[in-house]
């Protein structure tokens, strides 16, 4: 699933870029024998104010990526594809995201367990040579983002 996953995006993410949009991520799923491709755009240009994303950006996406993904038959098969917004708790999978998100409240799971803990919910202070730090409850951990299995914004909901 990585290999078509990495295949997607590859293919998609300057289609996206080209038409104003952000590729954020991408899942592919199976359930009850149906396979979905699930696309997570932004209309988020570094350095400029979040505008969100419409039911009408997601609709011009799938049609221009759903094309493209038939014509490059990246499944293999039937699929079904899905265009939406990340959403409040968007996932941080490049290194542009976790320099946006510095100052955030953020949650890391890791792949291994270290200092005791496989899941950091906190504020993201730092993000550079290939390490997170993020502070949990007055402590700061340091995470390298190899060791990172997901990572999300993680905002307190009133």
């Amino acid at each position: 699933m990585k290999v078509r996953r990495d295949r997607i995006q590859a293919l998609v993410e300057p289609v996206a870029a080209r038409e104003g949009y952000e590729l954020i991520d991408t899942e592919i799923s199976v359930e009850r024998g149906r396979t979905t491709i699930r696309l997570f755009i932004d209309t988020v240009p570094p350095g400029t104010e979040e505008k969100g994303v419409t039911v009408d950006d997601c609709a011009h996406i799938s049609r221009i990526t759903g094309d493209l993904l038939e014509v490059e038959d990246v499944m293999g098969g039937d699929y079904h594809l899905e265009v939406s917004s990340p959403g409040l708790f968007r996932p941080l999978t490049k290194a542009a995201h976790y320099d946006r998100a510095i100052g955030a409240r953020v949650k890391i799971k890791t792949f291994e367990k270290k200092d005791n803990r496989r899941v950091y919910t906190g504020i993201l202070k730092a993000h550079a040579e290939g390490q997170l730090t993020v502070e949990v409850d007055g402590a700061e951990f340091l995470i390298p983002l190899d060791d990172v299995a997901k990572a999300n914004l993680e905002p307190l909901l009133d």
